[in-house]
């Protein structure tokens, strides 16, 4: 599936009698790559796919990945994470928060008008875990840590303020955004991504919140007409974070070199990369909707302004909730806020 290494070279050193020693002697590591983003999403053709060649490269081939998008080894999207750390594969990219209440500190990012972009905002979520809640992800190696662009509302009808959202069946993907639907008098309707498609041409949605850059993947621009941005030069509307893990006896298992590998494509920077790849593609979605002719609406700032308002609600509950379960949840939070202006003024 991806570059595959030459090993004319050490078939040469062989027949020629020279010494086959370091990487050349080992045999290359196969790892199983498993995610529930579709194999024509922006995520797995412009993100994943090309860390996992990346890696190969850098390792001269001793690592190989077998790439499995749309859940082709089978279970849910929610089961990706117990996937990794059970050892059914090697590495998954997903979303923390299709498991509702189980990665309670990492919400802190997911809390509307948290985020100001994504390459900073990762940046931020990288040394939150890593500095305020270490064992948020304890039973796997965590390679990326990371949020994507804005939020955006898209749907059969148009949202300019709050009170549009009213009695409408929206698509929620985390337990955060499930409030804060709530909190504008939605009807929140939980769901992973690949689901999306079928509830809204069955009218069991109205509409959803999600980033530009899935919206081609799973058709949202030929399913609704509307689209509900919010201003640029503020906080966004809601991000949502994800998590890209290894299996740790996978990692533990492999020769030190390959390791390195492995480190030196993990951590913040790459996290920021992502951010910034997921933000970027986001100019792709769009550009669908503008394609097809859908009408893109900027809430205006005083619109805006009752959005965050009426959404302090959300945050007050996630730090009762917080504290409820042994954690400082206005340390976290406003820790949580501190990153992101540090990231943020380096962006």
């Amino acid at each position: 599936m991806y570059q595959r290494r030459s090993f004319l070279k050490t078939g040469a050193a062989v027949a020629l009698g020279a010494p086959v020693l370091g990487s050349f002697a080992q045999q290359p590591v196969i790892l199983k790559f498993h995610t529930f983003m579709a194999p024509t999403s922006n995520i797995w053709t412009i993100m994943l796919k090309p860390w996992m060649e990346k890696v190969e490269k850098d390792s001269g081939g001793l690592i190989k990945f077998q790439g499995y998008p749309a859940m082709q080894l089978g279970g849910t999207p929610p089961q990706l994470y117990d996937q990794v750390r059970d050892g059914v594969v090697d590495l998954v990219w997903t979303l923390p928060g299709y498991t509702a209440g189980r990665f309670v500190r990492s919400e802190a990012f997911e809390l509307p008008f948290m985020m100001t972009e994504a390459v900073a905002t990762s940046r931020a979520f990288w040394e939150f875990i890593h500095t305020h809640a270490p064992d948020e992800f304890k039973d796997t190696k965590v390679l990326a840590l990371h949020v994507h662009g804005p939020g955006v509302f898209h749907s059969t009808k148009q949202i300019k303020t709050h009170a549009d959202l009213r009695g409408m069946k929206m698509r929620a993907p985390t337990r955060q955004v499930t409030k804060l639907l709530s909190a504008y008098g939605a009807v929140p309707v939980g769901m992973p991504l690949p689901a999306i498609p079928d509830a809204l041409s069955k009218g069991t949605i109205d509409g959803l919140a999600t980033p530009w850059d899935v919206v081609p993947s799973i058709r949202v621009h030929e399913l609704t007409k509307f689209s509900t941005e919010f201003p640029r030069n503020a906080p966004a509307l809601y991000t949502g974070t994800f998590v890209m893990a290894m299996n740790q006896a996978k990692y533990d298992s492999m020769p030190p070199d390959l390791k390195k590998v492995i480190d030196a494509n993990s951590g913040i920077a790459t996290s920021a990369l992502f951010g910034k790849t997921t933000q970027d593609s986001d100019v792709i979605g769009r550009k669908a909707a503008v394609d097809r002719g859908n009408t893109i609406y900027t809430v205006t700032a005083a619109d805006a302004a009752e959005f965050t308002k009426l959404s302090a609600s959300v945050e007050e509950e996630w730090v009762a909730d917080m504290n409820k379960r042994g954690h400082d949840g206005k340390k976290l939070l406003d820790a949580a806020k501190a990153l992101i202006a540090k990231h943020s003024k380096g962006s």
